[in-house]
This record gives C-alpha cells, sequence and structure tokens, in this order.
C-alpha cells in the first residue's frame, strides 16, 4: 500500500447538548421500530405454531 493511498480517520467533535437530544430520540425511535417488528414477527410464529398443533392433532 502506498502512503496516499492510506487516509486517517477524522474525529467527530462533540454534540452540543441539543444535538445530543435529538441523536438519543433518534435512536430511540429505531429502537423501538425495531422491537415492533421482532414482536410482529414472535406473534406471527406464536400464531402459525399454534395453527400447526390444531392440524397435526
Amino acid at each position: 500500500m502506498r502512503l496516499y493511498e492510506i487516509q486517517t480517520i477524522k474525529p467527530k467533535p462533540p454534540l452540543t447538548p441539543a444535538q445530543a437530544r435529538i441523536a438519543q430520540l433518534q435512536n430511540t425511535a429505531t429502537n423501538a421500530k425495531q422491537a415492533v417488528k421482532q414482536e410482529r414477527l414472535r406473534q406471527q410464529q406464536t400464531k402459525l405454531n399454534h395453527q400447526r398443533a390444531k392440524v397435526s392433532v
């Protein structure tokens, strides 16, 4: 690798308190969406398992 191909990672400046609040709210919203998606999948799987149990009996 040549010297000019290497790029240094520039550090990010610290967030202001307002920016930090917005970033946390965005993270919370993203996590909530993922939790809802996972819960829907879990409920679908449970429903399918109950239907399969009824059919096999």
